[in-house]
């Protein structure tokens, strides 16, 4: 009888908790695996900004990617595990802030604009602003499904695309040989990829790895898988060429669109 009257007990304690939280303990726990990887990328990104303070500039690039990596990873386990929630997609875009947002922003600054004065402080700020306009945003549209495209620029794509300039320019790539000097080259390229962000141009998503997305979308499956054998061909010159062809593909797919629209409108 007693051994009863304490189960029921516990019991009424994990109701309560369950009410008091308002998600039963499974969920919370299929929540918390995903937060992990999430809290991974959150790590990389702080000590990514660590590295760029010591002016350790090729580490920092690794780390921003490396957080790219688990933000990847985060949103893969959340599915598998049917864990996706508000807190998961809030969490998310607060780690993004960092990792993808204020450590490239710092980065250009500390690497190229800090001599520039004011002009290079608010160029370096682009990418801050426009990474928080674009996560808000995402998180007004939030929803448990996989989206195949997105409502402006990505801000991971933003943060690699900046990594992967400055890993070529490092590694004295084919990019070097470019006429001009590296500050006139990232301003404009600061500028073009901080306003995609906040705009409303439609930028493919990472692709499912499953069965039904080969057979329904071969051709974005195919490209995919030869952007990452590019990628670990050519880790640096091929990881800044896909991510051109990713941008333009967005950008010649918009203005035929607009173009269309124009064509169509009465005259």
């Amino acid at each position: 009888m007693a051994e009863r009257d304490i189960k029921d007990q516990l019991k009424s304690i994990q109701r309560f908790s369950e009410k008091e939280n308002g998600q039963p303990s499974g969920t919370r726990a299929r929540v918390a695996v995903p937060s992990f990887f999430t809290l991974m990328n959150l790590f990389c990104g702080f000590v990514a900004i660590t590295q760029i303070h010591q002016e350790q500039y090729l580490a920092a690039c690794y780390l921003i990617i490396l957080a790219g990596l688990f933000d990847l990873l985060d949103g893969m386990v959340a599915r598998l595990t049917n864990g996706a929630s508000q807190f998961g997609t809030e969490l998310d875009s607060l780690c993004d802030i960092v990792s993808f947002g204020v450590a490239p922003a710092y980065l250009i600054y500390a690497r190229l604009l800090e001599g520039s004065g004011m002009l290079g402080l608010m160029i370096s700020a682009l990418p801050v602003m426009c990474a928080a306009v674009r996560l808000a945003r995402f998180n007004l549209q939030y929803s448990p499904e996989k989206k195949l495209d997105f409502d402006g620029l990505p801000t991971p794509v933003q943060a690699y695309f900046i990594v992967a300039i400055f890993l070529n320019i490092q590694h004295e790539t084919w990019i070097t040989q470019i006429s001009v000097q590296q500050t006139e080259l990232m301003i404009p390229v600061v500028v073009i990829l901080s306003l995609l962000m906040v705009s409303m141009i439609r930028f493919d998503g990472v692709p499912r790895i499953s069965f039904y997305y080969l057979r329904e979308y071969p051709f974005s499956s195919g490209s995919y898988v030869i952007a990452v054998l590019v990628t670990c061909i050519y880790p640096y010159s091929g990881l800044l060429l896909v991510l051109f062809v990713y941008v333009s593909v967005g950008l010649f797919r918009s203005t035929r669109q607009s173009i269309r629209m124009l064509i169509s409108l009465p005259r």
